[in-house]
């Protein structure tokens, strides 16, 4: 019997060779304007055309503004890889979603809400955090520019098969508790190298009763435990998710597209390499207090003392503290917030901005708080002025911005600047990662909300 992975790996392999290394079949490249210069240079060199174009799919997100982006971009790096990635899926006959186009957005925000991204697919990018398509029943994963032209050239890529492992969450989380507080719990608890060499398939009540939105997060987040990617089996969630969307199946297609999907799920008796349980009941608003995702707690507690530290991690634990400006055995309830940001591939999505907006509503912004609210896509943005979302966080003293991947990795002039402090919604904490010298909180929405009104680190009262 097999897992959900098993499944659709197997479905997809076209070779298996020697060495154990699959041919994998790639159903969708999604492409940006970071990591695919180099890969359509390569094609060039060889002579290679792009070998099934309607099968890849681009939109910049990386290094765009998210002011004024019916302006000619400032940055000129930013300006040539957005017109190079333009030329390039001319040249190719590859769909673009341009900078300020209905569907442009960052790809693991517009890959699901277009349909583009469907259950049973195998789906890779240029870009780590692929794994957030595996909320909708897949496997995705992200893959280097050198695989990237290999995809291109042949609509395959060569792998070798990760082992499996199954993380089920069983039970009600408790009031104020999101999708991101679980993914933060489970990271804080097995590490960031706990999910090394393994697929993870995401299950029990908890995940099956969580949103679209809330999976994609949990998925998003998978590769910070070291894993490959994430998955949860698709069921009537994902089937009224996608439903009508412009590039799902229609008609008579869409009822046999969900006739097969049905079957998407992992045997009753499939046996993974790995499996842990966790209960939802025990999981608090987290927050993180060192320079990786796995250094997170509950909000209300206090960092680790020096003596629960394995001997060998101590160093690199101080270190960590030192670049933070913490020290063990501290609180962080009360200290001062400088900067918040709302957004990315892991918190952009509606879903987190109407989480941020309600708590704020009738509320007001700290003074000393620098607060970024960036919608993940063009849609979002559209149906976040559409349900009035806009004025709520304008009247409280915040600014909607216009979509792109901004302060998560500060390849715009959205940075953080050395020594202040983040909270932020994204799904990375390493060192200078919103800018040199700043230092990220990773939290969900809601924990943010708190702390942008408040003006330091605090538990939401709901």
């Amino acid at each position: 019997m097999k897992t959900l992975f098993d499944k659709i790996w197997d479905a997809h392999t076209v070779d298996t060779l020697a060495d154990g290394s699959c041919v994998l079949y790639i159903d969708r490249e999604y492409i940006h304007e970071v990591t695919s210069p180099q890969a359509f240079e390569g094609l060039r060199k060889r002579g290679i055309q792009v070998f099934r174009p309607q099968q890849i799919t681009a939109s910049p997100d990386h290094n765009i503004p998210t002011r004024n982006q019916h302006l000619p971009v400032q940055d000129p790096l930013s300006a040539q890889q957005l017109a190079t990635l333009e030329k390039n899926c001319t040249e190719n006959g590859i769909t673009l979603f341009k900078v300020g186009s209905p569907r442009n957005g960052i790809i693991h925000v517009m890959g699901p809400e277009t349909g583009l991204t469907q259950p049973g697919m195998t789906i890779v990018c240029g870009d780590s955090h692929t794994s957030t398509h595996g909320a909708m029943g897949c496997i995705a994963f992200g893959i280097g520019t050198s695989e990237v032209e290999m995809v291109l050239a042949s609509q395959c890529i060569l792998q070798t098969k990760p082992k499996t492992m199954r993380i089920n969450v069983e039970g009600e989380v408790q009031p104020g508790v999101c999708s991101k507080d679980i993914i933060l719990h489970i990271i804080s608890q097995i590490g960031t190298g706990g999910g090394t060499g393994h697929f993870i398939e995401f299950a029990g009540s908890t995940i099956r009763s969580l949103s679209m939105e809330a999976r994609m997060t949990i998925c998003n987040m998978s590769i910070e435990m070291g894993a490959r990617g994430g998955m949860i089996a698709p069921d009537e969630t994902t089937f009224a998710y996608l439903k009508d969307r412009e590039y799902a199946p229609q008609g008579a297609e869409w009822d046999k597209a969900v006739a097969c999907w049905r079957e998407l799920y992992s045997d009753p008796d499939a046996i993974f390499d790995r499996e842990i349980t966790f209960d939802a009941a025990a999981i608090r608003p987290m927050i993180t207090y060192g320079t990786n995702p796995g250094m997170g707690m509950p909000i209300d507690q206090a960092i680790p003392p020096l003596c629960e530290i394995e001997e060998n991690n101590r160093p690199s634990f101080l270190k960590s503290l030192a670049y933070m400006g913490f020290q063990p055995g501290e609180k962080l309830l009360g200290k001062p917030v400088d900067y918040v940001f709302v957004g990315s591939c892991t918190n952009g999505r509606i879903e987190d901005l109407r989480t941020f907006a309600h708590y704020v509503a009738g509320k007001q912004k700290a003074p000393g708080v620098t607060a970024w609210i960036v919608p993940g896509s063009k849609q979002v943005e559209q149906q976040a002025i559409a349900e009035g979302l806009r004025e709520l966080l304008e009247a409280a003293g915040f600014e909607l911005r216009q979509p792109g991947c901004s302060a998560c990795l500060a390849m715009n002039e959205d940075k953080v600047p050395a020594g202040k402090y983040c909270i932020a919604t994204s799904n990375r904490n390493f060192e200078g990662r919103q800018g040199p010298g700043a230092r990220t909180l990773l939290a969900g929405p809601l924990v943010a909300a708190a702390c942008a009104v408040s003006g330091v680190i605090c538990q939401p009262e709901i």
